[in-house]
């Protein structure tokens, strides 16, 4: 822990207009969740007595997504040190550490934050602080400019650079901590006197420096730091995050066959001793116990598997689907808003939607719950040790006692008592001979009409 108060300011008023969307960049998801809601949790660890996002002024989704974080508007959009100047009124007066970062550098890590922040409290005593990464292609990168002694002297935009300074290998990946005593005064003094006429945090190092204020730098890792402003980075950053989120699954415990066919949400938990198979996908709010086997091709949102479960292959879990310790979900079947007790199995070929399945229960290939009338949906009650026979349509609201049979290919849609057997069938009709009748006469008319 920092010993001063931490603020952290998010600049998400970008228009991101390369990602082609209606939507705000910075609530394009990865691994399941906002890009700006990642930042804010990685944050969290850090306690923030204030956390500030600066939006856009049509971006109401954005402030409405980032609640109770406070908010600020740019409006015009004028630069970075514009943007930040922009939660002025949530800063008055704070003179702790203030975090800057970018509402799209979703793969930030909470370590490098806290890197930041401690790097504000050493003995330098530093007004600024400014993460810098070793890219492989330092291409256009501004580059950091330090001393022998490690402190920074100037970022260097590319185009101002010189030959020697080109071939610095540091750069500035734009993110800074602020001493809260000065920041307010430094920012007012960055000019505009530029081509674009915008006002660069960039220029808040020399600002410091000519007043006798110690600049340092924390180096991070440089796939934490990508920024993303199309669909390609995204696309890159979620492939980035979902291997972090393969490699914590595999470091507490859990088995991944084919761990690149594995996709994660940000909020998935796995118990010790899962066993995943290839294909299979996590979307929000799943909880898995020790010992669960999930099949090949598997879908899971909205789940809870209790231990020693098995799922699939082909299952797909949706939201409010509790599968109880030792039940079987197996291939090709849906379950929705439903119980699976203890030891029950569902194994073929069947929709189980708003019900309840009793523990040791059996229910049969081809079975659905008739749950929606197409105005209301209805619950099933299947009860403990109760057998549902194949291709039965369970019309809701109707309950299948304890130990009840349900004959295969029937519709209930009354209650059923326990232990009894319930079934609907037509008699059964037979005709003697009809059918070797019918193939002769086919076989006869085929002849007639091949001549």
């Amino acid at each position: 822990m920092t010993q001063r108060a931490v603020a952290a300011v998010i600049l998400a008023a970008g228009m991101g207009t390369r990602m082609k969307s209606a939507l705000p960049k910075v609530l394009h998801p990865v691994a399941g969740r906002p890009m700006i809601n990642r930042i804010i949790d990685t944050l969290a660890p850090l306690a923030p007595e204030r956390t500030v996002v600066v939006t856009a002024p049509d971006h109401d989704a954005v402030r409405a997504a980032v609640a109770p974080a406070k908010t600020a508007v740019q409006q015009p959009a004028l630069g970075t040190a514009h943007a930040v100047l922009a939660a002025r009124e949530h800063l008055e007066g704070f003179d702790g550490i203030i975090l800057v970062m970018f509402g799209d550098t979703p793969l930030l890590t909470e370590e490098t934050m806290r890197a930041m922040a401690g790097a504000m409290e050493g003995p330098a005593d530093p007004a600024v602080a400014v993460l810098g990464f070793r890219p492989e292609d330092p291409a256009a990168y501004g580059r950091l400019v330090t001393s022998g002694d490690g402190a920074l002297e100037a970022i260097v935009e590319f185009r101002d650079c010189d030959e020697a300074q080109r071939r610095i290998g540091f750069c500035n990946a734009g993110i800074m901590g602020l001493d809260g005593r000065v920041a307010l005064a430094l920012l007012d003094r960055i000019g505009n006197d530029n081509a674009k006429g915008e006002y660069y945090l960039t220029d808040i190092v020399a600002l410091a420096r000519a007043e006798g204020r110690a600049c340092v730098t924390v180096e991070g890792d440089a796939e934490e730091v990508m920024g993303v402003d199309d669909r390609l980075r995204l696309a890159a950053a979620e492939r980035v995050a979902q291997r972090r989120l393969r490699n914590d699954a595999m470091a507490n415990g859990a088995t991944l066959i084919d761990p690149e066919t594995v996709h994660f949400c940000w909020d998935t938990r796995l118990g010790r001793d899962v066993t995943v198979e290839p294909h299979v996908v996590f979307g929000p709010g799943v909880t898995v116990g020790d010992d669960v086997h999930i099949k090949a091709f598997s879908h899971l949102e909205g789940a809870d598997v209790h231990a020693t479960a098995e799922i699939g292959p082909y299952a797909r879990l949706r939201p409010g689907a509790e599968i109880q310790a030792a039940a079987r979900i197996g291939n090709f079947v849906e379950v929705k808003k439903a119980v699976i007790e203890a030891g029950a199995k569902v194994n073929h070929l069947s929709y189980i939607g708003d019900a309840r399945v009793g523990r040791q229960a059996n229910v049969g290939a081809g079975t659905i719950t008739c749950n929606y009338d197409g105005f209301d949906k209805h619950h099933t009650h299947i009860g403990a040790g109760a057998f549902i026979g194949s291709n039965s349509a369970l019309v809701a609201p109707v309950r299948i006692g304890d130990g009840a049979i349900v004959g295969a290919g029937s519709t209930i849609a009354e209650d059923v008592a326990d232990d009894d057997l319930a079934f609907t069938r037509a008699p059964q009709t037979a005709k003697s001979g009809w059918a070797a009748g019918f193939r002769a006469g086919r076989q006869d008319r085929k002849n007639k009409n091949a001549k």
